[in-house]
């Protein structure tokens, strides 16, 4: 970790606005070169105009391959676009509109022509689509233009098809083909009509904001928060959900405060990161240093990623709450205060996520579908009530409706926050309070994630791994239970392995966007058999991989 994280931006580690933008129109990628091609990971394309990955000539050819793609499908209904503040969204959106409007789509763009979270363009889509068919000619699909809380330089481009949440494979995949067919063409075929000559009235307009808050009193017990008084210090982190809190709070009459309106595309109010890179990252304790600051101020701080998917947690007694012990406080607190869900109704969790999540899945006698990573393998059980929660490692979790109703198919910081808030009015105790509860009933987590160098080969056969590939039969001191290759969950490939012993596991899966893999650990039993797990984990990997 640098000797800067945690600490304030300086004016060297500021992105140059006007050069990124000029960057957008100027640079051409080279369909030839790999780095320079369409690329959809969990999350949709992202990349940089400054590195010819995110440019106009992507944005022209992605938007045409998804006007052919749901065309396919028969979705000939609206299409919700909207965009976060990363200063590459605004161009992408625009781009977007050229081409969609030039295919004859119905775009619906936002009514105040601002920002727009994740989770409201989630929930605009289900709201049109609610009762219609599979096969219905006018279900509505939506594009948000954002690269989550990836730096300032970067730009990120995701569609979300009628179910609402991430695609799956099977639709970026061709899409992210036939867009790299049209720009290997030279952008034949992309149909555009300019932004410039667009009359005012062209584009229809939805107002994403009112519709999502309007909605939220059926998703979080808002009157308890407000009738017990809770102080809340909400930080946008600069991102969609600036202009959300504060309509949040005035609509539902909260005491809650938006301690940072400030949206500034080079982020120069936020502190640096673990590698002194400017991060929006509302899991990470150097990104959220001054938030954490502010700790006693407030009965809970919180934050979210630029386009609010992702939740950070702060209270009083603990500064910012590790992502899985918030989790585990959240299903444990939710499945005792939501009579309206099914008794049938499962926990989603992906199969990095901790351990104590099973252990109180297991008290509340419940069922656990342990997933991949990705929040898409939770879409089909939040639409008919099967899961009623499904969460990540990575501060990225949804829920149903406080009647069993799905609320959104994509992850929804915003409600995470308010959740903690909901928790602190009804029990009179912090989330980190809690989670100290659940660690004295099921044991004390030590968990960890690390990088760690791999070739393109070496991350190709871990991404092959079966269980009869290891041969060990005990992990640090205690029989392997486990041997994964594919998640218990729903029988999906995890592309990597997980091996778990009664106490302890450890997971390890390429990246899919550098030369690394991720190794994943936790333990039951304190740092030092943490430690033990990692080191041997790193042998078994090696062996594997003949490193």
């Amino acid at each position: 970790m640098s000797s800067r994280a945690g600490l304030p931006a300086e004016p060297q580690d500021l992105v140059d606005i006007d050069a990124l933008i000029s960057a957008y129109y100027d640079r051409h990628p080279d369909p030839a070169v790999p780095a320079e091609r369409v690329a959809f990971g969990t999350s949709g394309h992202r990349g940089s105009s400054l590195s010819a990955s995110f440019n106009e000539n992507h944005i022209l050819a992605t938007t045409q391959a998804i006007v052919e793609y749901r065309e396919r499908q028969g979705i000939r209904g609206p299409l919700f676009l909207g965009r976060d503040t990363h200063a590459l969204s605004l161009p992408a959106e625009h781009t977007a509109i050229e081409v969609l409007v030039a295919n004859g789509v119905d775009v619906r763009i936002d009514a105040r022509d601002s920002w727009v979270p994740t989770p409201a363009l989630s929930h605009a889509i289900l709201a049109h689509n609610a009762g219609k068919s599979g096969d219905d000619p006018s279900r509505a699909d939506g594009v948000v233009a954002t690269p989550s809380h990836n730096p300032p330089r970067d730009g990120g481009f995701k569609y979300n098809p009628p179910h609402g949440g991430p695609a799956d494979t099977d639709a970026t995949s061709w899409i992210a083909d036939r867009a790299n067919e049209l720009m290997a063409a030279g952008l034949e075929g992309v149909k555009r009509v300019r932004h410039a000559d667009l009359d005012e009235d062209t584009v229809a307009t939805y107002d994403f904001r009112a519709a999502y808050v309007a909605d939220l009193t059926n998703v979080i017990d808002l009157e308890a928060i407000k009738d017990a008084g809770v102080r809340i210090g909400a930080d946008p982190l600069g991102g969609a959900s600036v202009e959300y809190w504060q309509l949040i709070a005035d609509t539902y009459g909260l005491d809650l405060t938006v301690v940072n309106p400030d949206v500034d595309p080079t982020w120069r109010f936020m502190t640096l990161d673990w590698d002194e890179k400017i991060r929006m990252d509302p899991s990470s304790p150097s990104a959220m240093a001054s938030l954490v600051a502010k700790r006693d101020q407030f009965d809970v701080l919180t934050g979210n990623d630029a386009d609010a998917d992702r939740h950070g947690i702060v209270t009083p007694d603990a500064g910012l709450m590790n992502p899985n012990h918030f989790l585990a406080v959240a299903i444990d607190y939710l499945f005792s205060h939501r009579p309206g869900w099914s008794e049938g109704a499962a926990v989603g969790k992906t199969l990095v996520s901790s351990m104590v999540i099973d252990r109180v899945v297991e008290a509340l006698g419940r069922r656990l579908v342990e997933v991949p990573v990705g929040f898409k393998w939770f879409v089909p059980g939040l639409i008919d009530g099967s899961v009623a929660f499904g969460g990540e490692e990575s501060a990225g979790a949804s829920f149903l409706r406080r009647d069993g109703g799905v609320w959104t198919t994509d992850k929804d910081g915003i409600i995470l926050c308010l959740l903690a808030a909901e928790i602190i009015a009804v029990t009179g105790k912090t989330p980190s309070a809690r989670y100290a509860e659940l660690e004295a009933q099921f044991g004390a987590s030590t968990y960890q994630r690390v990088d760690a160098p791999a070739t393109p080969e070496q991350k190709a056969a871990l991404g092959s791994l079966s269980p009869s590939d290891v041969s060990a039969d005990t992990l640090a001191g205690d029989p392997i239970t486990a041997k994964l290759s594919h998640a218990p969950g729903n029988g999906a490939a995890i592309g990597g392995l997980k091996v778990q012993t009664e106490f302890a596991w450890f997971a390890a899966r390429p990246s899919g966007t550098e030369d690394v893999y991720k190794l994943y650990a936790e333990s039951l039993k304190g740092d030092a058999h943490l430690a033990q797990v990692q080191d041997e984990a790193r042998a078994i990997v090696a062996a594997v991989l003949g490193a």
